[in-house]
């Protein structure tokens, strides 16, 4: 009898909890950007001066990314993704605050942002986010704009000759964390000194070169040191992969994977062609994404904050530049924004040459706005490491191609138009045909209307600033 007892009252314990759970469960209120497990984590993974045509996900035939193009399968494929200035600390101020360039104030290289701005890591923070990042840390300063948590495991210095890793921390970080986490995983591959990786695994001589390289010895030596380096990136994204796999946190974690600026070879990089501004990003979230898909939707990097906010349930926030192209990811339009704009300011990099860019999804229009002087980079001024200009030079002695590649890079015309859609690597100025001149000067008034909008004052601009950056 006292058995009968013990085991109906373990019975009525037993339905009172699941009454009680079922309650509580049905009580929790629904977000439906987050699963069962609570709000979504999100981890973006970031390149470092990427030809993202090289990607196989991306066309590529040079090498296989087994890793990224994995993403590429599961995942959403973004096909036009810009930056607005090519070259790294505008860029990822530019992701991380929302804001275009003029109005960062990080519109040269290596020039700090204005001190009186917010970041992801307030906006996302007040949504209850832990945010970290680990790796390469420019545009982490100051820490009043960026209070990021800063954990180890990648390499930080983007010219360090050796990249190697760890994944313990991120592990430790992601299991620990008790709020949802926004995790950037910044790569130092494939920026130069390209010392990373097996460049014995190409055949130098059998490599595909852009149309933009004028084709010597020396550039496919390079070229084979690159892409050792894009190999290593790929195995850095199978790495993170697996550590959200073996955490468990795959399941509710969105993960963006990004390119960042085009290359660090001559017409990529520094410049305001899309060699330098076109990027690449991959959206995967495993049964929340539509899978595989691609999208030809225009966005900048000044998006992804705005994203950022909208996916973790946040309300959009005032007066950033981009704007949330979270109805893109979820599959409800495959618009967002009619233009991608672009600038350059050159110093650091050489003496003063700005330019100014606009794009729709088929035309191309470059502004430079002192054409008299000549474009130079450091790659390409006496005294510094100009081997592989040396050899465009010497072949442009004896090739008309050649000669012609070399020369649109030093000497530019005040226009510059181009129909991408024949003509993808821009080596046709149309500027000067008469059947695109309303809509030369259609582009033209959007860019100048964008130009006064940011408070860019062009050409003025290009000077030297102080350390500080004001």
């Amino acid at each position: 009898m006292k058995a009968k007892k013990l085991n109906r009252i373990v019975d009525l314990v037993l339905l009172l909890t699941l009454f009680i759970s079922t309650v509580a469960s049905h009580a929790q209120p629904k977000n439906k950007k987050a699963d069962a497990t609570g709000k979504p984590n999100v981890v973006i993974i970031m390149a470092d001066d990427l030809a993202s045509s090289e990607l196989s996900c991306y066309g590529g035939t040079n090498i296989t990314t087994p890793h990224i193009d994995a993403l590429a399968r599961q995942g959403l494929r973004f096909r036009q993704i810009y930056a607005s200035t090519s070259m790294c600390t505008p860029t990822r101020a530019s992701l991380f605050t929302g804001l275009y360039p003029a109005r960062h104030g990080s519109f040269q290289n290596h020039k700090a942002v204005f001190d009186n701005l917010k970041s992801i890591g307030h906006y996302l923070g007040d949504l209850g986010y832990k945010v970290a990042l680990t790796g390469k840390n420019h545009s982490t300063r100051p820490r009043s704009v960026f209070p990021f948590e800063i954990i180890g495991g990648f390499q930080k210095n983007c010219v360090s000759k050796t990249a190697d890793y760890t994944i313990d921390s991120l592990t430790s970080f992601v299991s620990s964390s008790k709020e949802p986490f926004c995790l950037f995983v910044m790569s130092i591959n494939p920026h130069a000194p390209w010392t990373v990786g097996n460049p014995g695994e190409f055949n130098a001589d059998k490599l595909v070169l852009p149309p933009d390289w004028v084709d010597t010895r020396e550039t496919r030596r390079q070229f084979t040191k690159y892409l050792a380096e894009v190999m290593q990136l790929d195995n850095e994204v199978g790495a993170v992969m697996n550590m959200l796999r073996a955490t468990g946190k795959d399941k509710n974690t969105l993960v963006i994977f990004l390119g960042e600026q085009g290359p660090q070879f001559l017409g990529g990089k520094w410049t305001c062609w899309d060699h330098g501004q076109k990027s690449s990003m991959i959206a995967w979230y495993p049964g929340k994404i539509q899978a595989p898909r691609e999208t030809d939707a225009i966005v900048q990097y000044e998006d992804i904050t705005p994203t950022l906010v909208d996916f973790a349930g946040g309300k959009p926030i005032e007066g950033l530049d981009g704007t949330s192209f979270l109805a893109v990811i979820e599959g409800k339009t495959e618009k967002h924004r009619q233009y991608a704009y672009g600038i350059h300011n050159n110093i650091p990099e050489g003496p003063a040459y700005p330019m100014r860019s606009i794009r729709d999804d088929r035309y191309k229009l470059i502004l430079n706005l002192t054409p008299e002087a000549h474009y130079k980079i450091k790659y390409t001024m006496a005294g510094k490491n100009t081997m592989l200009w040396d050899s465009w030079l010497e072949k442009a002695q004896t090739s008309e191609e050649a000669k012609f590649i070399t020369r649109r890079l030093t000497t530019r015309p005040p226009v510059e138009f181009y129909d991408i859609s024949t003509d993808p690597w821009e080596l046709k100025n149309l500027a000067a045909d008469p059947a695109h001149a309303a809509r030369i000067k259609t582009l033209t008034d959007e860019l100048r209307r964008w130009m006064n909008q940011q408070g860019d004052e062009g050409a003025p601009m290009d000077k030297v600033y102080s350390k500080a950056g004001h």
